[in-house]
């Protein structure tokens, strides 16, 4: 049973940064994409940082060169670190987990955490 819980989240003011954290168990597969999305009242989830089983990364743009994703195979834990953080960056965080080696912004996800919530005040 795959299991992925996040932490980390918080309230900050602008500029400010936070971790993430989501612990995976149950990932017993050799290649998963794993990704960080997020999402706010009234939007659609929406997918911003990607790390394939080789550590090569994508983001969306509205978070790249601020965001960065990255994963501790021996801890089994993905790493969302987040600076010069903005008001609207203020949402619901999500990792989500996909097995196999296709890795995209866009693709579906396998398997998906509770969520974890940032907040960001100017």
């Amino acid at each position: 049973q795959v299991e992925l819980v996040e932490s980390g989240g918080g309230s900050v003011h602008t500029g400010g940064s936070l971790r993430l954290s989501c612990a995976a168990s149950g990932l017993t597969y050799s290649s998963v994409c794993m990704a960080w999305f997020r999402q706010g009242q009234r939007q659609e989830r929406e997918p911003i940082a990607i790390i394939d089983s080789d550590g090569l990364s994508t983001y969306v743009h509205s978070v790249k060169g601020r965001f960065t994703i990255s994963q501790d195979n021996a801890k089994k834990t993905l790493y969302l670190q987040m600076n010069s953080l903005k008001p609207e960056d203020t949402d619901v965080y999500y990792c989500a987990a996909r097995i196999g080696r296709l890795c995209l912004l866009k693709g579906t996800f396998d398997y998906w955490g509770q969520g974890t919530q940032v907040n960001v005040s100017s």
